[in-house]
């Protein structure tokens, strides 16, 4: 078991499968792992085998060490197509997310105003004002949604606290559309339970939230890189294709990556 964590707080830039040359933003530390979920599929690892001891980058090195980045990228003649908002963790957690989301954009349009700011989210803190504010200023608000169904998401995301997944699709709702979401089809089994959800039992409800949400695109990939548990695999292209075809029927854009 190989597990990624990512430096902090800038680190790529990275070819990514679904936005293209991304120059990530960790807000998390770069010696472990901070996150309201604990997925069974991250490639992070497992939270309680990468507690950091290093604090949180501030939201001056972020900008600081952002900047230096963007500069050297502008030198060597090759701009980022996104600004990503990812690494080891929720990003939304940082307590001054949104002050960050304000220096980045001032910054992307100084040094590379074509570029898109990205947010990768689990969506579990999308009910604080000041979060879904900042959310609605970027350019790709990416929210996950792997299934609406509670016992799943307790078995596969493993969420701390309280996690009521109507409560979430509704505050999706809220965005207006400004939101995408991004889903993660798998199959294989976890403790000897099937987390199988390519099957209409979980997709046809799923739909059905997504149809509600109306976001503005869905993203459905698999799994990419090694993960913590054994006994995951990969959803089928067809599998994919065919959950693609579904979304798009709805005339909602979807884009599907093996």
């Amino acid at each position: 078991m190989s597990t990624v964590i990512y430096p902090s707080p800038i680190f790529g830039p990275v070819h990514s499968r679904r936005l293209g040359l991304s120059l990530g933003i960790n807000l998390l530390p770069a010696d472990g792992k901070v996150c309201s979920f604990d997925c069974i599929y991250c490639e992070c690892g497992f939270n309680e085998d990468h507690r950091p001891q290093l604090p949180l980058p501030t939201r001056q090195e972020v900008a600081e060490k952002l900047e230096e980045r963007l500069q050297q990228m502008t030198e060597e003649g090759r701009l980022p197509d996104v600004l990503t908002f990812a690494g080891n963790g929720e990003p939304t957690c940082h307590p001054h997310f949104s002050e960050i989301i304000d220096d980045t954009l001032r910054l992307r349009d100084k040094y590379c105003p074509e570029a898109k700011v990205s947010v990768l989210s689990n969506a579990t803190l999308i009910h604080r004002q000041q979060v879904h504010d900042a959310l609605m200023r970027v350019d790709n608000n990416i929210l996950k949604l792997d299934t609406v169904d509670p016992l799943y998401i307790n078995n596969v995301d493993h969420p701390s606290g309280t996690y009521d997944v109507n409560l979430v699709i509704e505050r999706m709702k809220a965005f207006h559309g400004h939101v995408i979401i991004q889903t993660m089809f798998m199959q294989g089994d976890c403790n000897g339970e099937s987390v199988d959800n390519t099957g209409d039992e979980y997709v046809g409800p799923w739909l059905k939230a997504v149809r509600e949400i109306a976001p503005s695109q869905v993203m459905v990939y698999t799994i990419d890189r090694e993960t913590p548990t054994a006994g995951l695999r990969k959803a089928t292209h067809e599998q994919l294709d065919a959950i693609k075809a579904r979304v798009e029927a709805m005339g909602i854009p979807c884009q599907a990556s093996y």
